[in-house]
């Protein structure tokens, strides 16, 4: 039976290489000439499907080992996603701690402020009364000293006035009492009855008199002290106010920082959580994708496996037909197109699937000069060693005169200095403070810059490769068309074929029955002439035989359409899951494609931005700089510390003040005093 079902395809063979069946051929011949065409053909077919399986297994490795790779990537890419999700969300969560601190020190700092504000209203308010009270005081006791001490005056102006007094706050309860014995005492008390009232009332009010003036005195000291401590006051609120809101001012400088630091990290935690999620998604069709391609490989592997051995039996059983058939005993009549008996398998192409950043002379005028000329070669000075010069020359009158003019000048020089100084130091704090913050932001922006670019670069890349990617799968999109199309074309001539022989088969059967069935009967062959000793039966005997092999060929054929069409069937399922995945995986590529290209654009727009802060600043810097070095050659490449002109001259100013000492012999006490306020 095995052999008679390799006769089927032989009889396919035949049919496909356009053997017509002719008259004067028996079937059986043409059944030998279709064996031999069948033999022929199988064995290029077998060496056809080995190369196109070589072919396909070379894809399935060479694809199993790009998937892989890109798994393999894919998985080591989460890793770094997810360990800069954590870190980004870690960062987050210690700027937000920070933010809120330095929000907790600006509320208390605030409430300080408001707490020394309402402290420094409530102390003013009570200096001011109490100021004021010891202004009327003061009045009060002038005034009633003005009284008493007028001439003039009557025992009823001294009441009045000294009742005035009497209501002063700060009057002790021992100036009142004497002011009520006073009041109290009879003005012409121990006086002669000729003295004069006015004169007597002017004498007993002098102790008064001085009693009030030193509370006069008592409480402008006590006044001026209250002055003081108001200064004193006013001043330690407004160092205390300077500092608190300089505080402030630094913290919410930082907490902007911080609160920009967050919002990036926030946002470089929700680019790579996209970027997760897009590369989860990639790596898990890949994977399925290389897991519906590997079993789809092992299947075909192991279907070739079998065809091979098919293959092999059927040119085995091909030849032995051949042999069998073309024995002197056998002859027939077959059909002129007869295609191979029995595919077990359709070849059909395997749908796989692709997926894939400084003399003689008055002896005072010699003693200055010589004073002058020690104390210039101490201090190095050509000021006092000038004046030497001129001291040892001139007269006494010009001599001082130019030294008190040399004093003069170096106060003079001291103040402007000094004022340069604050200027110098004013102008070299905000420069400073421009330079570091500049530095700072020009450093910023280019490691911005810097990590924004390598993202960009990252993106290109990733884009490039979704792009190639995608292009491999509409060339395997094609491919598998094509293959599909050639696959469908050559099983439904099969099909055909398998009709055509069933069709040829069944005729050639009923040739011979009815052949057989007529000579049967004939009469002349059941005649029995004397040369033969038995009647004429003709082959009928061979016929069966012929006959059964050929029902049997017709069933192989009847079979062989079946499978084809059951190939067709399963081979059509597999081209459609095919393009199902190749079009989920290729809408899933583009989505990402589409996703990165927009975020690259809308990188390359803040590069662009961030570029132009760049420029913007490093001019602002280069303006701070060029500054700086036109602020050094007058404040700080002097040669000479300020602190040590400010002796160096000090030490001048005193040397003049003692030249001119010797030559006056004068106390300049007070032009000392006035020097060292100034300095």
């Amino acid at each position: 039976m095995q052999i008679a079902g390799f006769f089927s395809l032989c009889l396919v063979a035949a049919s496909a290489m356009g053997t017509d069946v002719q008259g004067s051929a028996t079937p059986v011949q043409k059944v030998i000439e279709m064996l031999q065409g069948m033999l022929e053909k199988g064995k290029k077919e077998k060496h056809e499907e080995q190369l196109q399986f070589a072919s396909y297994k070379q894809w399935c490795d060479d694809t199993t080992v790009e998937k892989q790779t890109a798994i393999k990537t894919a998985n080591q890419q989460l890793e770094m996603l997810q360990a800069d999700i954590q870190k980004f969300q870690t960062d987050a969560e210690t700027l937000t701690e920070e933010i809120a601190k330095l929000d907790e020190d600006v509320s208390v700092w605030s409430g300080d402020q408001k707490a020394a504000t309402k402290v420094r209203e409530t102390e003013k308010a009570d200096y001011q009364t109490t100021h004021q009270d010891y202004t009327e005081s003061i009045d009060a006791l002038a005034m009633a000293m003005n009284v008493l001490s007028q001439q003039t005056h009557d025992r009823r102006q001294a009441e009045a006035a000294l009742t005035q007094v009497k209501s002063v706050n700060f009057i002790p309860a021992e100036s009142k009492r004497i002011i009520d014995v006073f009041l109290a005492q009879d003005p012409d008390a121990g006086l002669s009855v000729a003295a004069p009232e006015a004169n007597a009332y002017e004498f007993q009010s002098q102790g008064i008199i001085d009693m009030l003036q030193k509370l006069k005195d008592k409480f402008q000291d006590e006044r001026t002290t209250l002055e003081k401590e108001e200064v004193s006051s006013h001043h330690a609120y407004s160092m205390l106010m300077q500092d608190l809101q300089a505080q402030s001012a630094s913290a919410e400088d930082a907490r902007g920082a911080k609160a920009t630091t967050k919002s990036k990290k926030l946002q470089g935690a929700a680019d790579a959580k996209s970027d997760l999620q897009d590369t989860t998604s990639t790596r898990d069709d890949d994977s399925k994708y290389l897991g519906d391609m590997t079993s789809t490989c092992e299947l075909k592997a192991s279907d070739f496996e079998s065809r091979q051995s098919l293959r092999a039996d059927e040119i085995v059983a091909l030849e032995k037909a051949v042999e069998i058939l073309s024995s002197g005993s056998v002859s027939g009549a077959a059909e002129k197109h007869l295609p191979s008996l029995l595919q077990v398998r359709s070849r059909h192409t395997s749908f796989a699937q692709l997926r894939t950043a400084t003399s003689g002379q008055d002896p005072n005028q010699m003693r200055v000069a010589a004073y002058l000329n020690d104390q210039a070669q101490r201090l190095g000075s050509r000021v006092l060693s000038a004046l030497a010069v001129r001291a040892s020359e001139d007269p006494f009158k010009k001599v001082k005169k130019l030294i008190k003019d040399l004093i003069t000048k170096l106060l003079e020089e001291a103040n402007e200095e000094a004022e340069h100084k604050g200027w110098c130091d004013t102008e070299l704090g905000t420069n400073e403070q421009t330079r570091k913050e500049k530095t700072v932001a020009v450093e910023t922006l280019h490691a911005e810059i810097d990590e924004i670019n390598a993202s960009i670069a990252k993106l290109t890349h990733s884009i490039t490769e979704l792009t190639t990617q995608v292009a491999d799968l509409d060339a395997a999109v094609a491919e598998s068309t094509k293959l599909r199309e050639a696959e469908k074309s050559k099983n439904a001539e099969t099909v055909t074929d398998a009709q055509e022989a069933q069709t040829a088969v069944a005729q050639a059967v009923m040739v011979l029955k009815e052949f057989y069935a007529k000579a049967a009967e004939s009469t002349s062959l059941l005649q029995q002439p004397e040369v033969f000793d038995s009647p004429a039966q003709g082959m009928q005997s061979e016929s069966t035989g012929v006959i059964g092999m050929l029902e049997v060929i017709q069933s192989d054929f009847a079979r062989l359409e079946a499978e084809t069409k059951a190939s067709e069937d399963q081979g059509q399922k597999e081209f459609d899951g095919f393009m199902s995945d190749s079009a989920v995986d290729k809408a899933q590529k583009s989505k990402d494609i589409e996703h990165k290209t927009e975020k690259k654009q809308n990188e390359e727009q803040t590069v662009q931005e961030k570029t132009s802060d760049l420029e913007a600043t490093q001019k602002e810097l280069d303006a701070a700089l060029a500054y700086y070095e036109k602020l050094k050659p007058s404040c700080v490449d002097a040669g000479v510390s300020y602190e040590d002109r400010v002796a160096r001259r000090k030490e001048e100013i005193a040397s003049l003040q003692e030249a001119l000492k010797i030559l006056t012999g004068e106390d300049i006490a007070l032009l000392s005093e006035s020097v060292n306020m100034q300095q």
